[in-house]
């Protein structure tokens, strides 16, 4: 275990497998794990659950000042909770998703967020999973990666981890992941991409235990 309590960053598009990883990763080291695209899917859902645009930033303004949200934990592991209500299990459709990627791109709720999860990182001991941890959020982060996989093989990820709930074909997740991908990378606020000291992983050939690996051989390197 190590004594020193950092802040861990992992960034990356849909699919790379960012979630299982940083969750593992959290659980090796002993840190709480904060899924950041979580909290903009929440905002996405009550935005649209008020019959919000993705663009109305004065409603959006509005909006996020009545919002609380948190992350706790029970026997089904970290759960958000939105205003006093379990969203956990709500945030994960097609619609949330690209609405997500809409309002992600809005000063308003980029700012309300900024400062949520910085709250968060104050007693470090965090892995933090999103697009713009090491760049934005946290550039001071003690470590950083960015996780990458190639674009067909982050969409049958995708297409496999919600068939099951999702009637959507492959052809259609391929074809969502690649318009949020250019929404993402190409917006003038917080862009993704690799901060210029994040370590970069592709994740393409690997399995998420060998990801871990990497990652933990670089944190043990931090003294």
């Amino acid at each position: 275990m190590l004594m020193k309590r950092l802040i861990v960053t992992i960034d990356g598009p849909s699919g790379a497998g960012k979630t299982t990883v940083s969750r593992i990763l959290a659980r090796r080291l002993g840190y709480r794990y904060i899924d950041t695209g979580a909290l903009y899917r929440g905002v996405a859902l009550a935005a649209i659950s008020s019959g919000l645009s993705p663009d109305d930033d004065s409603g959006l303004k509005k909006l996020c000042d009545t919002l609380k949200m948190n992350f706790v934990r029970d026997e089904k592991g970290s759960r958000l909770v939105l205003n006093d209500s379990d969203i956990t299990d709500h945030i994960r459709t097609p619609e949330i998703t690209m609405f997500a990627s809409a309002v992600s791109a809005r000063p308003v709720v980029r700012n309300f967020l900024l400062n949520l999860q910085r709250d968060l990182g104050k007693e470090k001991g965090v892995v933090f999973e999103g697009r713009d941890m090491g760049t934005v959020v946290f550039p001071n982060a003690d470590v950083k990666f960015f996780l990458d996989a190639s674009q067909k093989t982050r969409a049958q990820r995708r297409y496999e981890e919600f068939k099951s709930v999702n009637p959507q074909s492959f052809e259609a997740v391929e074809r969502d992941m690649r318009r949020r991908d250019n929404n993402d990378s190409t917006r003038d606020l917080a862009p993704l991409k690799p901060a210029e000291d994040a370590i970069l992983i592709d994740s393409t050939d690997l399995t998420i235990e060998t990801v871990v690996d990497r990652m933990m051989a670089v944190i043990e390197t931090i003294h």
